[in-house]
């Protein structure tokens, strides 16, 4: 897969970010504009494009530019590589076990 173009969803955005593939999301609910943003600032995305204004010419310039750039792969890569080292099971479990202590 050379780029991933989803909705921008929580879970969409966290299964893309796993794969390491650059993204362009196209957010329409809710969250999407929140998660659209940070895989910007990720540097995996060149931006979103919004379904307001969506249409093939800007999605086809968007996609074009998530594969053009190597950077966008390159931290999509990175991105994966950290998140696949993260144990975050054991993140929650140390924070539950606290709370349940009162430390």
């Amino acid at each position: 897969m050379a780029a991933v173009i989803h909705h921008a969803g929580a879970g969409t955005t966290a299964a893309t970010l796993r794969c390491g593939t650059p993204a362009v999301p196209v957010p329409a609910q809710l969250d999407a504009p929140f998660w659209s943003d940070r895989l910007t600032r990720l540097g995996v995305s060149p931006g979103p494009v919004p379904l307001h204004a969506l249409t093939a010419a800007r999605l086809a310039a968007a996609i074009r530019q998530a594969l053009d750039d190597p950077r966008y792969r390159d931290q999509a890569r990175a991105a994966a590589a950290t998140l696949a080292a993260e144990d975050g099971a054991a993140k929650v479990l140390a924070a539950v076990d606290r709370a349940a202590t009162g430390e």
